[in-house]
């Protein structure tokens, strides 16, 4: 499966119950997750069964895996990219491929609006930030308006809630 295409998955509780405990806790083992079907959620299945469904799920692009460092040991920030419309044609997929493509970009995305492109990056000072931005003018500015950016501060959540795959299980009764 590639980045662009989207999952073809026919969700069971089985799968829905694993994707919420794996939420819970990235590192339980199969044999783990199986033990805490059966207690939790009442499903009977092998950690063979638990581990293809993983693998599976994982192959068809249903999740993702990330490795997301500690907050704490970095500066997080939203930037939001204006653009010059006179050079945009010429110039905006090498200054796309550079700001995907940088070490410092953990997400991103586009939006509505004015300000189309939006990343959060990380970086260990609020002197790399304004180098980023330095080189990133340097390299794109006849593409780049303007950036803006905020540094987040305090993060008070980093983690995807459980419950929110419940969601697909009402998915499937529509």
């Amino acid at each position: 499966m590639t980045d662009d295409e989207q999952p073809n998955w026919d969700f069971k509780d089985r799968d829905i119950a694993i994707l919420c405990e794996l939420s819970k806790d990235p590192q339980l083992s199969s044999r783990e997750l199986t033990s805490v079907l059966k207690a939790e959620y009442d499903i009977d299945v092998s950690h063979v069964t638990v581990s293809e469904s993983i693998r599976r799920m994982r192959d068809e692009g249903v999740f993702r895996e990330a490795i997301i460092p500690n907050e704490e040991y970095y500066t997080f920030a939203l930037f939001e990219f204006k653009f010059n419309t006179e050079h945009f044609e010429d110039g905006w997929r090498d200054a796309m491929e550079y700001i995907q493509g940088s070490k410092h970009t953990l997400f991103y995305f586009l939006s509505d609006g004015e300000y189309q492109w939006k990343t959060v990056m990380m970086f260990r000072s609020s002197e790399q930030i304004s180098k980023w931005i330095h080189n990133c003018y340097k390299e794109h500015g006849d593409v780049i308006a303007n950036i803006r950016n905020s540094s987040v501060h305090n993060v008070l959540k980093f983690r995807t809630d459980p419950q929110i795959y419940e969601d697909l299980r009402s998915d499937q009764t529509e």
